[in-house]
This record gives C-alpha cells, sequence and structure tokens, in this order.
C-alpha cells in the first residue's frame, strides 16, 4: 500500500519503500507507476496521468521522495533540487562505533567499474562533502544523521564505506552484515522545501524504519 506523507494541487511525497525502484522497475513495478495509480483512483482519471519526477532516491534505500503533480509543481520542486536549497537529513544504521561522533567528511569520487565509486583524498573525481552525526550507539553499530552538502551517485554509501564504516547491508561498499530484500539501511527521513505556489516552507519527517533498532 502506498504510503503518502503530505499531498496538495501540485506536488504530492511519498514513503518509498527500501527495495522499489523510482521508475522502470526490472520486474514492471515502481513508485511512479504506484503514485499514478494512486492518483488514477483518488481523482477518478481516466487514461494518462501526469507526474514529473523531481529526484531518486537508490533502489535499496527507504525515503520521501516527492513527485510533481503538475508541470509547475515538477519544475518549481526541480529548480530547487537544482539549486540545492532542498534540506535533506538521511539517517542510517552504520557499521561499528566512531571515534569522531561527529565530522565532516569531504573527498574525491571517482566511477571505479560498472555501478561502482570510490572515494579517496588528493585524487581526480568529482568533490564530494557530507556530513554525520552519530545520535545513538548499540552494542555492535551506531544510527547517525547525515547531510550531504554535495549531490554525488552513492555519495553517502561510498563516502560512509571509505572510512570504514559504511551502510548496514550495503555489501557493495563494504557491509559485513546482508540484510533481506538486498535493502540497505539508509533512509531519507527529513525533508524542508518551498511549496510549489508562494514561499510557504513545506517540513516533512518520517520515523526509522522498524528494523533500524535491532541493527544496534
Amino acid at each position: 500500500m502506498l504510503d503518502v506523507i503530505y499531498e496538495d494541487n501540485h506536488i504530492i511525497a511519498v514513503n518509498k519503500p527500501a527495495g522499489v525502484p523510482v521508475q522502470k522497475g526490472r520486474n514492471g513495478e515502481s513508485l511512479d507507476l504506484m503514485v499514478k495509480d494512486y492518483l488514477r483512483s483518488k481523482y477518478k482519471k481516466t487514461g494518462n496521468v501526469f507526474l514529473g519526477i523531481v529526484h531518486r532516491l537508490d533502489q535499496p534505500v527507504s525515503g520521501i521522495i516527492i513527485f510533481g503533480k503538475t508541470s509547475k509543481g515538477a519544475s518549481r520542486l526541480s529548480e530547487q533540487f537544482r539549486e540545492r536549497t532542498v534540506k535533506k537529513i538521511y539517517r542510517a544504521i552504520l557499521v561499528g562505533k566512531f571515534k569522531e561522533k561527529k565530522d565532516v567528511l569531504k573527498t574525491k569520487i571517482k566511477k571505479q567499474g560498472k555501478g561502482y565509486f570510490r572515494a579517496r583524498t588528493g585524487e581526480k573525481g568529482k568533490d564530494a562533502e557530507l556530513e554525520y552525526k552519530v545520535v545513538k550507539e548499540g552494542e555492535i553499530n551506531s544510527l547517525a544523521e547525515i547531510r550531504i552538502k554535495t549531490g554525488r551517485f552513492h555519495q553517502i554509501r561510498v563516502q560512509m564505506g571509505s572510512v570504514g564504516h559504511p551502510v548496514a547491508g550495503d555489501l557493495k561498499y563494504g557491509s559485513p552484515i546482508k540484510l533481506p530484500d538486498g535493502r540497505i539501511a539508509l533512509n531519507s527521513a527529513k525533508m524542508e522545501f518551498n511549496s510549489a505556489t508562494g514561499d510557504k516552507k513545506i517540513k516533512l519527517s518520517i520515523p526509522d524504519p522498524a528494523y533500524f533498532e535491532d541493527l544496534l
């Protein structure tokens, strides 16, 4: 069932389950089709339903995704993402315990083979910067809040893996923990942006997935 967390005349925000692609799933299932079906049913529409994709999350990641219900909504939100005025906070279970409970990571990210990236300092690549803060420690792992200041592909996954604290379940970047359904313990938890019309601030938040606590 689709988890709608916000909707107005121009945009709709939903909680994406881990494992579901935002668009064009291999097995035919994708989040955009689920949202279109929801809108078609709710508003009794026939034929094609407009839905603008303004940003994405990796398939194994869960959390807040915003779509444009109108061309104006899609355009205004796309502009905010492009200009990096949208404030986003991710929460993640990271493998191990940290010496530095709060830090800023600045590296270069470089593509390394098909679908794989690596983060290093002093090498060629695209600048990547994020800030993390440990908010809870368990016996073996840590729960952290993460803000990304650049928008690189797999950025959180690559940079946290590069310092020895990969996202739990992220086998590609060094996690020793495997989770069901190929999910990784990374959740887009909070988002703040301007409405498509006017200057209203919209603040969205969702709780951590239930299984996060079991991983600490």
